[in-house]
């Protein structure tokens, strides 16, 4: 038996669906068997009450030149979405756009894979081009318009009926079980686009709010005569899991266990990516008060350092400032041409040490530098370090992780780490050489990283649901001896206590509290250094 005649639009509709269905939403059917096992007969309708309100939606673009292109968009986009989800536990939420659209063309090639090609092409591309081939009825405009609308309510009608089939359980698994409803492929990406349109919309219109206009130096913090250097070092994708100076069993912090440091592997991030994690951690937010809305319309810690007389610049080896640094001196340094530490349009880091020595010398007032590491960004662990240091063996050298075993892609990144080591030793050793400066130190990552645990890898997962391999991050700091005994500060103090709780929320007031910075935007209770700094006249700084 062969069909024969041209296909009605709204059967095309209807065989679309069943293919995004069929072949883009492996994650969403694996999260309905769970939620519905035990319980298949519900699951269906469950199901089908979801088949009925994607047929109704899409039911609406059902006319002659407007079906086909719509069509095909939504294969490719459900095609590309669907393998990021399916294959990295990947979840394309509104901060995961947000990631996207402040990608670099550099970065986000590492990501274009040939399974990714492969599966773009067969279930994306092949099915879209199809389409265009498929003979399809045409109706007149009227037609069209009473047969798309009756099928919208119809559909709707049997979405609402299905569902109320069993209320009660139907409605709490869509208001609890959003990994659910953010699997669901194409509808859950394209309500999250519009999220992201409607917050970027929003902040264009915010009035930008100056704060902390009180700030200044306090005239006892510093009275050495020597400029005060405070190097701020941003790390990327660096999860405390795997730093030895905390419990990991592999040596990745050889040179920093030799420093006089205070580490700190109980912080947590603001975010699970660098776009949320870098505005919020710099900001005088906390997790729960931070929005882009906010960051974007407030200054931040940099800008009220700056206001207290410091020379703030900031050194970029990573994919930008993300609008931290529009009101501070700004360098990037990915394309400068060093042999020594760049290639292929990307540097390794050990490009950020070079640049603090090259400006050493020029320092003749108070500063800050802050440097933002490429550090861990994956998927092409194996370009972060230099051969040298591929320590961990056999490391997976591909950004295809399909092609790795877990112990490939667990070595290749704690490489990353060992690298890391050596570039923040070097900068200390630097740092510690300095007679004319008083000098200190504090580094934070972003944010962490997944390397197969529970299906997940990478970063981005909704905080909701993010394990603690994205949101655990190590923290370091560093003071010379001259800033000790300048300030008053007592790093042992640092140490005796290094599993309290802390958070990227800790930042903003430490960093004001680290530079002498007096404001009433500064909490004393969220200043780290406060109960191990000397007290001048017996008041708090």
């Amino acid at each position: 038996m062969t069909l024969k005649g041209p296909m009605h639009q709204l059967m095309l509709v209807v065989v679309s669906v069943v293919v995004v269905f069929a072949l883009h939403n492996a994650t969403f059917w694996g999260i309905w068997a769970e939620i519905f096992y035990g319980s298949i007969a519900r699951g269906i309708v469950f199901a089908v009450a979801f088949f009925l309100l994607c047929c109704g939606l899409m039911s609406i673009f059902a006319f002659n030149r407007l079906l086909r292109p719509t069509i095909a968009i939504l294969l490719i986009l459900s095609a590309v979405t669907s393998f990021y989800m399916d294959q990295l536990g990947v979840v394309i939420d509104r901060e995961m756009i947000q990631n996207v659209v402040s990608t670099t063309i550099t970065e986000g090639k590492h990501l274009i894979t040939a399974p990714f090609v492969i599966w773009v092409g067969l279930t994306g591309l092949l099915p879209a081009v199809l389409v265009f081939y498929i003979q399809i009825s045409h109706r007149n405009f009227v037609t069209a318009i009473w047969q798309n609308m009756l099928t919208l309510l119809l559909c709707v009608f049997g979405f609402v009926g299905l569902i109320a089939t069993d209320l009660k359980g139907n409605a709490s698994v869509l208001r609890t079980r959003i990994d659910l409803k953010s699997s669901f492929q194409p509808l859950a990406p394209i309500a999250e686009y519009f999220r992201y349109v409607a917050m970027i919309s929003r902040s264009v219109t915010l009035e930008f709010n100056e704060i902390g206009l009180d700030a200044a130096l306090l005239e006892d913090f510093n009275l050495s005569g020597k400029p005060n250097l405070t190097v701020v070092v941003v790390g990327e994708t660096a999860r405390a899991q795997n730093f030895s100076l905390g419990s990991y069993d592999r040596l990745t912090n050889p040179e920093l266990a030799k420093k006089d440091i205070a580490y700190f592997d109980n912080v947590s991030s603001c975010g699970t990516s660098t776009a949320v994690s870098l505005p919020c951690m710099f900001s005088k937010f906390n997790r729960s008060e931070y929005s882009y809305e906010r960051g974007k319309s407030h200054e931040n810690v940099l800008d009220l350092i700056q206001r207290a007389g410091y020379r703030v610049e900031w050194i970029d080896n990573n994919t930008g400032d993300k609008g931290l640094a529009e009101r501070v001196v700004y360098s990037h340094v990915t394309n400068v041409d060093d042999p020594t530490f760049c290639g292929e349009g990307e540097c390794i880091d050990g490009i950020l040490v070079a640049e603090v020595a090259r400006r050493l010398a020029g320092i003749q007032s108070d500063t800050v530098l802050v440097l933002h590491q490429i550090g861990s960004h994956g998927p092409s662990y194996y370009l972060r370090y230099p051969q040298a240091f591929e320590k961990f063996q056999p490391a997976c050298r591909t950004s295809n992780f399909s092609d790795c075993t877990t112990q490939e892609l667990t070595n290749a990144y704690d490489n990353t780490i060992l690298y890391t080591d050596k570039v923040m030793a070097d900068l200390l050793s630097l740092l510690a050489k300095q007679k004319s400066l008083i000098t200190s130190m504090i580094y934070v990552s972003d944010h962490g990283e997944s390397l197969g645990e529970k299906g997940l890898y990478l970063h981005g997962a909704p905080y909701f649901m993010a394990p603690d391999e994205q949101t655990k991050v190590p923290m370091i700091i560093w003071l010379s001896d001259a800033y000790q005994r300048v300030t008053g500060t007592n790093l042992e103090c640092l140490t005796a206590e290094p599993d309290l709780d802390y958070s990227h929320a800790n930042l903003f007031h430490t960093l004001l509290g680290m530079t002498g910075v007096q404001t009433a935007q500064r909490d004393p209770q969220l200043d780290i250094f406060d109960n191990c700094r000397k007290k001048p006249n017996g008041g708090k700084p």
